[in-house]
């Protein structure tokens, strides 16, 4: 635990998610008082044991409304925001969340005078973005450098680990399906990030004075295409599985049906045309030495080969049980 910000409170938008819950649990081991700004609070309570008694706490909080953030943000001493959707969905539309909510954010947090923030947005975020999620990405982070100089922003790769949205996406539709699309015939290329790291990079973003101002783009030891990393899940989860190239354009087709599909309540769409058109473009580290990465914050990531095992044993056909082939 660190002592110098034992009684320092970090508020964190978006803490109940796959990233935030990790976040949390490392500010938490880190010594900071947290209190967690969430929609529903009542569905978050699995995140107090994170820290000592009294040490997580629950706030609700809409960063479409601004009285709301702004009760949020009474006697904090840092800001982390990692509100995000992939998908919209009503009135939760990348607009509202990634654009607007975080300039609305940043703007409360420089009116009280909190300088430590780090906005969590993503590799490509870029406000001239044929994606309207890169687009609202690259906004939301020309918003917070409007507001706050001293912000840090953090753009990760996909993000890899228990609870994430793309093994374990893949790893069922293996379950079910003998067919597996290959987006753009398997070419586009990541650099996963295990969401360890990434909580460790919030961390040290907020203790290094350094890390004020800058961009970090984070990202894993290595870089993998789209098929490489399906045929990961496949060894690990022991099953054959045609892996089916599917071009671009037939992409957005089938993306297009996946909207059409979310108009039902409770569906969400499993590909979509903003999707499709992230995809056609890698999403890998920055050479730009401007760019900060891991390297520069002191963290050493962890490699897709040794974390995903630990996870994708439950979808091997008979679990932990499953004997392993040569």
């Amino acid at each position: 635990m660190n002592g110098k910000f034992s009684s320092k409170l970090a508020v964190v938008f978006g803490g109940s998610g796959f990233i935030g819950r990790n976040v949390v649990r490392e500010l938490a081991k880190r010594g900071w008082r947290v209190r967690v700004a969430v929609r529903r609070p009542h569905l978050a309570q699995f995140l107090r044991p994170m820290g000592a008694v009294g040490q997580v706490q629950l706030a609700q909080a809409n960063i479409r409304y601004p009285n709301s953030i702004a009760d949020a943000l009474k006697g904090a001493d840092a800001v982390v925001n990692l509100v995000g959707i992939l998908s919209q969905s009503g009135r939760q539309n990348f607009e509202a969340v990634q654009a607007n909510g975080v300039a609305a954010v940043a703007a409360l947090a420089a009116e009280a005078g909190i300088e430590h923030f780090v906005q969590i947005s993503a590799i490509g975020a870029d406000p001239l973005s044929k994606s309207h999620y890169a687009r609202t990405k690259g906004e939301g982070e020309k918003a917070v450098r409007a507001a706050l100089p001293t912000a840090t922003i953090l753009r990760p790769s996909v993000v890899f680990g228990q609870e994430d949205a793309f093994f374990n996406k893949f790893a069922v539709m293996a379950n079910f399906s003998p067919v597996l699309p290959l987006i753009g015939g398997g070419k586009p290329k990541f650099q996963p990030i295990y969401v360890d790291d990434v909580a460790d990079a919030v961390c040290e973003a907020l203790a290094r004075p350094a890390a004020m101002g800058r961009v970090f783009e984070l990202g894993g030891p290595r870089v993998y295409s789209f098929k490489e990393l399906l045929q990961l899940m496949l060894d690990e989860t022991e099953r054959k599985r045609v892996l089916a190239p599917v071009p671009f354009p037939l992409a957005s087709l089938i993306g297009l049906f996946g909207e059409i599909a979310a108009w039902a309540p409770f569906v969400t769409p499993p590909l979509t045309r903003d999707q499709v058109k992230l995809l056609q473009r890698d999403n890998i580290v920055d050479s730009d030495p401007a760019i900060g990465t891991l390297a520069d914050l002191e963290i050493n990531p962890q490699t897709v080969e040794s974390i995903l095992p630990s996870y994708m044993v439950r979808y091997r056909k008979y679990g932990q049980f499953t004997e392993r082939t040569a």
